[in-house]
């Protein structure tokens, strides 16, 4: 069973950054994505991407934004977020993908980090 954990999130005003980091306790060889989910909100996924990196998706609200990143050497998926809107908060959570680009796995998923940003 692979354990994602993911950090980085925290308080932010608008138009300022966060790094969120996704580390695996072990490689995976999946699609992974990041998604979020805002208080009374489903889930929607924010970013994906392949095994080795070279394809990327973003959902329309974050393009631009943010990029996701993976480090296959150290088990871990990245998300840069700049820009930050206020609509941007919302827990946080990495999982491994069963489908491109947005189909979750059901088992491999983090305990989610929360971001706040400030108006």
């Amino acid at each position: 069973q692979v354990q994602l954990v993911e950090s980085g999130g925290g308080l932010v005003q608008a138009g300022g950054s966060l790094r969120l980091s996704c580390a695996a306790s072990r490689r995976i060889s999946y699609a992974m994505a990041w998604f979020r989910q805002a208080p009374g909100k489903e889930r929607d996924l924010v970013a994906s991407i392949t095994s080795n990196g070279g394809n990327t998706y973003y959902a329309d609200s974050v393009k631009g934004r943010f990029t996701i990143s993976r480090d296959n050497a150290e088990n871990t998926v990245y998300l840069q977020m700049n820009s930050l809107k206020p609509q941007d908060t919302a827990v946080y959570y990495c999982a491994a993908l069963n489908s491109w680009p947005d189909v979750p796995r059901l088992d491999y998923w983090g305990q989610g980090t929360q971001v706040t940003v400030s108006s």
